[in-house]
């Protein structure tokens, strides 16, 4: 192995002059996409990264063996039940993609017919993904949207579902899609240059006319949506910042109309709308960072008609509020766990839906019916598989409807799960997701698996993902830092790690694995980091600040030239970017950046082994980030630990879209792990 020797980089120099620093540059033209040389440099580091990891192979195989053995590969879904079908998708042992059925919902019991294929899709594809996926009122047409490159641009078509046949006319670059109450009139939104949801079309399906632009959105930091009530009544269209809400709407029955707008758009104000017979549900935040409940009459829903049914509280957090015939259930999220409640139409209290595991995730599943007494969840803990429930709306009792097999020898008694915390840098408290084995001892010499995420206020989900088992059953503890600038205690929590707070990102992570460490769950010998995307600019903070605090780091499709790609206008989703990191030609924004990004931070020391994981056809995260970082870091790094990148030529941010696919990368991953850890 120590024969091997890494592909080289040429060096172009390049110099940015900000707020009177020189940023040398010299790995630039990697960002040159079509130049070959580009394309043999990725493919010259996916070969060393294979030599690198030969010996590791055979363990390779073995674990994918393993996990494979676990998965029901032939599997249905809980069905769900919309206007007038059961719908359900379906797997079949061997394809790497899922089938889409229905059947009518009454009369005889006839079986399930195809929708969509995925596999069909496929064929011929190295990726496939299905976007948009809605059946028009009179269950007649499907429009569906896919993408065959990873770049996350979807191609809208329609399907006649009585002839099997596809509409001849297509629409590119497509994001969100409504059906009007004519079964006819389709609305889509198309991106921009910057892949952003500017523009609002109409057209009518199975129609020569071309579409109509009805709406376009001038400001770069908003992007279009466009969606459906839950009644079917109401077609909303929302066009929002990170930070900054505004919903327009129409009655779904008067397709032609102009759209209304409900409450003109303000700075910092976020809001989003449901409807509920002669009113709208409106979730808001302008009293305060975790929202609030207000109700508007449909004929007059301006602001000062809004009028609050369940007020702001600071300790918990309203992430939604679901609109039905009779009820409203209430989706919180309280000292970072979340829950469901309901409230009846006349204000009174309904039932409520709580959980008794110390740390999980529960969220809002296919709930499609409007005039319905049953909620819909699915939930899971770290050692709970997926289970679907329906909430009775009446009685406030949960029936379990499906749970995700777990095939071979999975005992849920054999592991524990618990919620810890970290203390900040400042004194806050973190919390921490654990779970291990019952009979791994706490002796500081157990290797432990730490993710993290900690951005735009996403939770870090608490999800029983049963390839993690592999590691469990090898004595790993496996943990989940739920680090500020992500969404567990609300909005204040997403605040305290974005701008000029993310440093607290970093900072939370890092006390995190220390008190892991001082815990005696694991040593720093024995640790393992890993983060995606947002979560991967969270790795390669910490690894230039701590190197000497883990063992390995993984960083998938990572954005770790923070600086570059936000002073670049042009890329897909920079400008709206600005209300999470900041805009770095703002100085007092740039200090906070450079304090940070770990591109410009890299330095010549000792580094962790690392593993980048890289798709050529990101549009989120360019693939040149990891692939600059690993040119750089090769230069500087003092020590001889593995660094390895690769690329999925043939993926985007999500890597491979196949499910087999999928999950040898994870096995591959699991094997770095373990050579590493010993």
């Amino acid at each position: 192995m120590s024969m091997l020797t890494p592909p080289v980089v040429k060096r172009v120099p390049r110099t940015t002059i900000l707020h009177g620093e020189s940023l040398g540059d010299p790995y630039f033209w990697l960002r040159e996409k079509e130049n070959p040389e580009v394309r043999a440099y990725l493919e010259a580091e996916n070969a060393y990264a294979d030599a690198v990891t030969s010996d590791q192979s055979g363990l390779a195989a073995s674990l994918y063996d393993e996990m494979l053995a676990r998965i029901q590969e032939d599997d249905t879904s809980a069905p769900y039940r919309f206007r007038g079908y059961l719908h359900r998708v379906r797997t079949e042992k061997g394809r790497q993609y899922q089938i889409h059925e229905r059947r009518k919902a009454t009369g005889p019991k006839g079986g399930f017919e195809t929708v969509i294929d995925v596999n069909a899709l496929a064929l011929g594809k190295t990726f496939m993904s299905l976007g948009a996926y809605l059946m028009s009122d009179d269950g007649k047409h499907l429009a569906y949207s896919t993408d065959d490159t990873g770049f996350r641009q979807y191609r809208l078509q329609v399907k006649n579902l009585s002839t099997g046949e596809i509409w001849g006319r297509t629409f590119e670059k497509t994001i969100s899609v409504a059906w009007a109450a004519d079964s006819r009139t389709l609305f889509f939104t198309e991106e921009d240059h910057a892949k952003r949801a500017a523009r609002l079309y109409r057209v009518e399906a199975w129609s020569e006319k071309a579409p109509d632009l009805i709406f376009e959105e001038p400001d770069e930091r908003f992007s279009l949506e466009i969606f459906r009530s839950r009644s079917g009544a109401i077609l909303f269209l929302v066009t929002a910042s990170h930070t900054t809400a505004e919903f327009h709407w129409i009655d779904a029955a008067t397709p032609d109309a102009p759209f209304r707008m409900m409450a003109r758009r303000r700075q910092d104000h976020e809001y989003e709308a449901d409807h509920q017979g002669d009113r709208f549900l409106i979730r808001t935040n302008d009293r305060g960072r975790n929202f609030r409940l207000v109700e508007a009459p449909v004929s007059a829903p301006s602001e000062e008609n809004w009028r609050e049914i369940v007020p702001h509280r600071n300790g918990v957090m309203l992430e939604a509020a679901l609109a039905f015939e009779n009820t409203v259930v209430l989706c919180e999220r309280s000292e970072g766990l979340p829950r469901f409640r309901s409230v009846r139409h006349d204000g009174s209290v309904g039932v409520e839906a709580r959980f008794d595991e110390p740390t999980y995730t529960a969220f809002p599943q296919d709930n499609r019916e409007y005039q319905t007494s049953t909620f819909r969840y699915s939930y899971q803990s770290l050692v709970t598989p997926p289970s679907v429930f329906d909430l009775d709306l009446e009685t406030g009792r949960s029936a379990l409807i499906k749970q995700t097999e777990v095939k071979g020898s999975f005992d849920r008694g054999l592991y524990v799960s618990e919620r810890i915390s970290a203390t900040a840098l400042d004194g806050t408290m973190v919390p921490i997701s654990v779970v291990r084995r019952r009979d791994t001892a706490l002796d500081g010499r157990a290797p432990m698996y730490l993710l993290g995420y900690g951005s735009y206020g996403y939770p870090y989900p608490v999800s029983f993902v049963s390839q993690r088992l592999s590691l469990l059953d090898r004595g790993f503890v496996i943990a989940l830092a739920h680090i500020r600038g992500g969404g567990e205690i609300g909005k204040p929590w997403h605040d305290a790690g974005r701008m000029g707070t993310k440093m607290n990102t970093f900072t939370d992570f890092i006390a995190c694995a220390e008190h892991l460490i001082e815990c005696g769950y694991t040593s720093s010998e024995r640790l393992v980091i890993e983060g995606g995307s947002a979560g991967g600019l969270l790795m390669g903070a910490v690894t230039n600040m701590r190197p000497d605090l883990m063992k390995a780091v993984i960083a998938k499709v990572p954005f770790v030239d923070v600086i570059n790609s936000m002073l670049d206008e042009d890329l897909p989703l920079t400008v709206a970017e600005f209300e999470e990191w900041g805009n770095p030609k703002i100085l007092e924004h740039y200090k906070v950046m450079r304090a940070y990004c770990p591109y410009s931070n890299l330095e010549a020391k000792a580094y962790p082994a690392v593993l980048l994981r890289n798709s050529f056809n990101d549009s989120q995260v360019m693939y040149w980030e990891a692939a600059k970082y690993a040119a750089k870091l090769r230069t500087l790094k003092t020590n001889d630990t593995p660094l390895l990148l690769r690329t999925l030529m043939g993926a985007g941010h999500g890597g491979a879209s196949g499910r087999y696919d999928a999950l040898r990368e994870t096995a591959a991953d699991y094997a770095f792990i373990l050579w590493q850890v010993g």
